[in-house]
C-alpha cells in the first residue's frame, strides 16, 4: 500500500525539499538537523526492527508532501530527541533556533498525552486540547506526519495496541487533519485505521476496487480524452487527472446502506485551471456537453469551507451513461485542498527564498480558525460564538503530569489548583510541587505546557491560607469542604469527650445513660438528627454537657462549679471585686474558666457564694436571674486554669515545642491530652496563666509554628 520508507536517505529528503526550497543555507540546516538527530538516536531501534533515525527521516519526508518550511522539516527530524534522548529545549535552541526548539517541545508535549476514546465527549475534549496547546499550527502538522509514519509501521505492534492506536487516529487525529484541510494525510490515516480496526471490510473493499480497476481506468481514460478535447476547443489552459476515492470513504457510504455497485462516484475527475473565472467557464462547457445530475452541484469557490477549501463539485452522466464526479479548481485551490493550512507557507517559500516562511500573525489566525471548526457542525450559531468566547479565547492553559496526563486550567492557576484537578486526595495531602524539574512555591503561576509533579504526604492536610492562593472555584470549594468536614469531626469528638467527662464526674455509667430510650429523648429534646449532631452541638457550645445530662437525670442542684482548692488560686477573692459586698466566698466557674482580662459576671449560688463566669458563657442562659456584677481587681495575683485546643499537622516534636513555649511564656501546663480523629492531631491543653493578655501572647507564639492549623479556647 505504501513505499518502504526505510530505503530513504538524507539525500532523498534534500532532493524533495529542493523542489520548493532551493536555498543552500536552508538545506544545510536540514542536513545539520539530520546529523544531530542521528547522533542522539544512535543505538536506538524501533519495534519494526530498523534504526530509530528512519522514523524522524520518514516524518520529514511526509512533511515535504505538504511543502513544510525549513524549521518544520528540522523539527520533524528532531521531534523525538527531547522525549527519547534526554535533550532539553534549551539545547535545541542553542544548536538551532528558538522556533525549532519551540516546535520540537510542542510535539513532545502532545506525544506524552494519554488519549481515551471511551466516549464522544472525551474525543471532543482531546481534539480541543491538542489544538489549544499548539500555539503554532505547525506543531500539529508535525504530529500528524509523525503519526502517519507510525501507522504505516503499525504491523510491528501487538494486535490489541494496533486497535487502540487506530481508534485514536480515526476519532481524534484524522478529524483534526480534516479540519486543517490536509486531505492527503487525513485520507491515508483513515484508510490505515480502517485496515487495523476492521481488516475484513478493508480488504473486501480493496479487492472489489482491484477487480474493477481495469474497467474503471478505461472509463476514466476515455472520459479524460473527451473532456480534454472540448476544453482545448475553447482555449482553456488546464490539467486533468482521474481522482481515486479512498477505501475509508467507500466504507462510510456502504455503512449507510449503499452497495458497492451503487457508488457512482468511484469514477471521478479533477480539473485544474489558472483562474477562478476559468473554473466557472469550465463548468459551463462540461455541463453543455454532459448532462448534470440534479441536486449534486456544490459551489465551494464562492462559499469556501471554514478550513479554506475551495472547489466546484458537479456530478455528470459521462461516456456510455456512466456517472462521474467532477471537481474543478485552480492550482492554488488545489494546493490548499491537499495541504490545508500548510499550503500558506508553501507559497511563501517559493516566492521569497531568503525569508523564514512562517508568519506569526497568519499562524495564529489559522490556529483559531482550526479550533473554531472543531465543533461547529454540532452547534447553533449562538452556541458556537459563546463556546469560542468562553472556552477558546479565555487564556486557558494545558498542564502535564510527569506521566503525560494533561489537564486544562484557567490562566493564573497554581499547583494547588492542579493538585485538586487531579484528585481531592492529592490536593488534601499536598506538601509541595516540582515544575519542569524545579521546586516552586505553592503560589507559583503555572504556564502553558508546564510539567508538574505534586509532592504529597498522607499525614499532611490543607492550610486555610490556600484559599487566598487557589485560582479555581473547584479547588477553593474542596479546601473549604475539607475544613468543614475536619472541624465538624473535631467538634463531635470534643462534645463526646465533654459529655463522657461529666458522666464520669457524676458517677453515671455510660451503658445506663446511653440506652435507646435516653438517646431518643435527647435527640427529640434537642431537635437533632442523631447523637453525632448532639455531640457537635456540645462541642461548638450550642448545648452544655450538663444540659444534655439534665434532660435525662432531673436534678435540682446547681450546675457544678470548680471549688477553689489549688493553692495558686487562694487569692482569687482578692482578685475579684463583688459589687456592693466586701467579704464573700468567690469560686471560679470550671465551664468557661475566666481569666483576668475577660469580661466577667457573678452568679449567686445556694450555699456556695458567688460563682464567676465569663459573660459569653453559654451556661448563663440556664441560670435565670440570680446575677451580680463583679470585676477583676487592678492587680490580680493568682494564676487561673484554662483550656485550649491546638490543631496540628502530625509532627513528632509538636508537644515538646508547645511545652517549651509555655515555659518561656511563664505559663504552667497542668495536663495535655491527645485526640486524633483525622489527619490532624488535636491537643487539649490545660494551662495555669495569670492573664488573658499572657494567654493570647502564648497562642500567637504557638501559631507561628509551621505545622499549627488552629488554636481556640475551650468552653464546656
Amino acid at each position: 500500500m505504501t513505499k518502504d520508507y526505510t530505503k530513504y536517505t538524507i539525500d532523498d529528503l534534500i532532493e524533495k525539499v529542493k523542489v520548493y526550497i532551493p536555498n543552500e543555507e536552508n538545506l544545510k540546516e536540514i542536513r545539520h538537523a539530520f546529523d544531530y538527530a542521528s547522533l542522539k538516536h544512535q543505538g536506538q531501534f524501533r519495534k519494526s526492527g530498523e534504526a530509530y533515525i528512519y522514523h524522524p527521516l520518514c516524518t520529514a519526508i511526509i512533511l515535504t508532501t505538504v511543502y513544510a518550511d525549513t524549521d518544520t522539516i528540522c523539527a520533524g527530524l528532531l521531534h523525538d530527541v527531547i522525549e527519547d534522548c534526554d535533550v532539553t529545549k534549551q539545547e535545541i535552541e542553542e544548536e538551532f533556533n528558538s522556533d525549532i526548539a519551540r516546535l520540537v517541545d510542542g510535539v513532545s508535549k502532545i506525544s506524552k498525552m494519554h488519549f481515551s476514546t471511551e466516549n464522544e465527549a472525551l474525543v471532543e475534549y482531546y481534539k480541543k486540547i491538542i489544538v489549544g496547546m499548539s500555539e503554532d499550527v505547525r506543531v500539529i502538522i508535525i504530529k500528524l506526519a509523525d503519526r502517519l509514519h507510525n501507522m504505516r509501521t503499525l504491523w510491528a505492534l501487538p494486535k490489541e495496541k494496533q486497535k487502540i492506536k487506530a481508534k485514536e487516529v480515526l476519532e481524534i487525529l484524522a478529524p483534526i487533519a480534516h479540519h486543517l484541510g490536509i486531505h492527503k494525510i487525513k485520507s491515508e490515516l483513515e484508510d490505515l485505521s480502517l485496515r487495523y480496526l476492521k481488516p475484513d471490510i478493508f480488504y473486501d473493499i480493496a479487492e472489489k476496487l482491484n477487480t474493477t480497476k481495469l474497467e474503471r481506468d478505461n472509463s476514466v481514460s476515455e472520459m479524460i480524452n473527451e473532456v480534454s478535447n472540448i476544453l482545448k476547443e475553447h482555449n482553456i489552459k488546464f490539467d486533468i487527472k482521474g481522482r481515486s476515492k479512498s477505501i475509508y470513504s467507500i466504507y462510510k457510504k456502504m455503512e449507510k446502506g449503499k452497495k458497492f455497485s451503487e457508488l457512482y462516484d468511484l469514477l471521478a475527475l479533477r480539473i485544474l485551471v489558472d483562474t477562478e473565472q476559468d473554473c466557472y467557464t469550465t463548468l459551463g462547457i462540461i455541463h453543455s456537453k454532459f448532462k448534470p445530475m440534479p441536486k449534486r452541484f456544490k459551489d465551494y469557490v464562492a462559499m469556501p469551507k471554514v478550513n479554506g477549501y475551495q472547489s466546484l463539485h458537479t456530478t455528470i452522466f459521462g461516456v456510455d451513461g456512466q456517472i462521474f464526479e467532477v471537481q474543478i479548481r485552480t492550482y492554488a485551490m488545489d494546493e490548499i485542498a491537499e495541504n490545508g493550512v500548510a499550503a500558506h507557507w508553501a507559497y511563501k517559500e517559493k516566492k521569497n527564498l531568503q525569508e523564514r516562511s512562517q508568519n506569526s500573525t497568519e499562524a495564529k489566525l489559522q490556529f483559531f480558525k482550526s479550533i473554531m471548526e472543531l465543533d461547529v457542525e454540532k452547534m447553533s450559531s449562538e452556541e458556537f460564538v459563546n463556546s469560542v468566547k468562553d472556552e477558546i479565547l479565555n487564556d486557558n492553559i494545558y498542564v502535564f503530569t510527569p506521566k503525560g496526563d494533561i489537564f486544562e486550567l484557567p490562566h493564573g492557576s497554581t499547583p494547588i489548583d492542579f493538585a485538586y484537578k487531579i484528585h481531592t486526595a492529592v490536593g488534601d495531602t499536598m506538601v509541595g510541587a516540582i515544575v519542569n524539574n524545579s521546586i516552586v512555591s505553592l503560589d507559583y503561576e503555572l504556564k502553558n505546557n508546564d510539567i508538574v509533579k505534586i509532592i504529597t504526604n498522607r499525614n499532611s492536610t490543607p492550610s486555610k491560607e490556600w484559599l487566598n492562593i487557589a485560582k479555581t472555584t473547584q479547588a477553593k470549594n474542596k479546601i473549604k469542604n475539607f475544613f468543614t468536614k475536619s472541624e465538624k469531626e473535631i467538634y463531635i469528638e470534643r462534645g463526646k469527650e465533654f459529655l463522657e467527662k461529666e458522666l464520669r464526674k457524676k458517677k453515671i455509667a455510660f451503658q445506663d445513660f446511653f440506652n435507646d430510650q435516653n438517646i431518643e429523648t435527647i435527640i427529640k429534646e434537642t431537635k437533632c438528627t442523631d447523637m453525632d449532631e448532639v455531640y457537635l452541638s456540645i462541642g461548638n457550645n450550642k448545648f452544655s454537657a450538663l444540659y444534655i445530662i439534665s434532660l435525662i437525670i432531673k436534678q435540682n442542684e446547681e450546675p457544678e462549679v470548680k471549688q477553689v482548692v489549688p493553692i495558686k488560686r487562694k487569692n482569687s477573692e482578692k482578685d475579684i471585686i463583688v459589687d456592693g459586698i466586701d467579704k464573700i466566698k468567690v469560686n471560679i466557674s470550671n465551664c468557661c474558666n475566666p481569666l483576668p482580662g475577660d469580661e466577667i459576671i457573678g452568679y449567686i449560688s445556694k450555699n456556695n457564694g458567688i460563682t464567676v463566669h465569663r459573660r459569653l458563657c453559654p451556661n448563663l442562659d440556664r441560670l435565670e436571674d440570680r446575677m451580680i456584677n463583679v470585676k477583676w481587681s487592678d492587680n490580680p495575683k493568682s494564676k487561673y486554669l484554662t483550656s485550649i485546643l491546638i490543631s496540628s499537622r502530625k509532627n513528632g516534636n509538636a508537644m515538646l515545642e508547645i511545652m517549651q513555649k509555655a515555659n518561656t511564656s511563664n505559663i504552667a501546663i497542668d495536663n495535655i491530652k491527645t485526640l486524633s480523629r483525622t489527619d490532624l492531631v488535636i491537643y487539649e491543653v490545660d494551662l495555669w496563666v495569670n492573664s488573658l493578655e499572657r494567654l493570647n501572647n502564648f497562642i500567637r507564639d504557638i501559631n507561628q509554628l509551621s505545622y499549627i492549623e488552629n488554636i481556640e479556647r475551650v468552653m464546656k
